[in-house]
């Protein structure tokens, strides 16, 4: 099978590795960046182009949800398969005469931070059993985890997953802006944070809560307030009304 990966950001890089690494073979990456298409082919040794689009039967298109719709007009070649690797977009949002799927990696992806594709949970959406063979057998060669979603399950996999990491990691970076306003190494957090993640591996979210507002520990709370100001005093506000929510303090 001829295949082509479209993009060259973050999760164009990894599913580019992810193949080699595992020996599906690759004709072409395609995208607009031409400088980031060179890295990605000088390290991986895949063709690369900018210009020409080569005849394939598999196209992956790995960009922005924004520009997922135009890209795929790019693809000419009728009746080949057209996967797209977003988390929120129907197969649907394809256009053109080709078989459209969807073939989204559950991660967060970074050129600079490798990974372990066998991990990586895969989800499938296809137009027939067919292309869903084919795309079982490529995603279960680079992972252990690969299963069918439809595209109303997706979303909400896509929406979960905005919160267990985007969120999570935005909280990370708030709070790296306090400890450096007060020349605290943010190191020192990083066992908290290892453990906090360790934790939820063994117990559930909820029970796993600790922290003053699950204790209604109203005292603390004032004095953090005091402490904050602008949008992470409205966050700390945000998040600790969650947590009493969720527990009815």
């Amino acid at each position: 099978m001829q295949i082509v990966i479209i993009g060259s950001g973050n999760v164009a890089y990894h599913i580019t590795k992810a193949f080699v690494f595992n020996k599906i073979p690759l004709v072409q990456i395609f995208g607009r960046n031409e400088k980031e298409l060179s890295k990605i082919s000088e390290e991986l040794n895949i063709p690369f182009s900018s210009e020409k689009l080569e005849d394939a039967d598999l196209y992956i298109i790995c960009v922005s949800d924004n520009s997922v719709e135009e890209i795929s007009k790019l693809i000419s070649k009728k009746n080949c398969l057209v996967a797209h690797t977003s988390g929120s977009l129907p197969k649907e949002i394809l256009v053109g005469e080709y078989r459209k799927s969807s073939f989204y990696p559950l991660q967060t992806f970074s050129k600079s931070k490798e990974l372990e594709y066998k991990k990586i949970p895969f989800f499938i959406e296809t137009e027939n059993e067919e292309d869903k063979k084919i795309l079982f057998e490529i995603a279960s060669k680079v992972s252990e985890n690969v299963m069918e979603s439809t595209h109303e399950k997706r979303k909400y996999i896509h929406l979960t997953a905005v919160f267990a990491c985007n969120f999570v990691n935005h909280l990370f970076s708030r709070a790296k802006e306090i400890s450096d306003s007060q020349e605290i190494p943010f190191d020192y957090f990083l066992p908290l944070i290892d453990e906090t993640v360790q934790k939820i591996h063994e117990i559930e979210p909820k029970s796993a809560q600790t922290g003053p507002a699950v204790r209604n520990d109203k005292r603390v709370l004032e004095l953090h307030e005091q402490l904050l100001k602008d949008e992470s005093l409205e966050i700390y506000k945000v998040m600790n009304h969650s947590i009493q929510k969720m527990y009815e303090l």
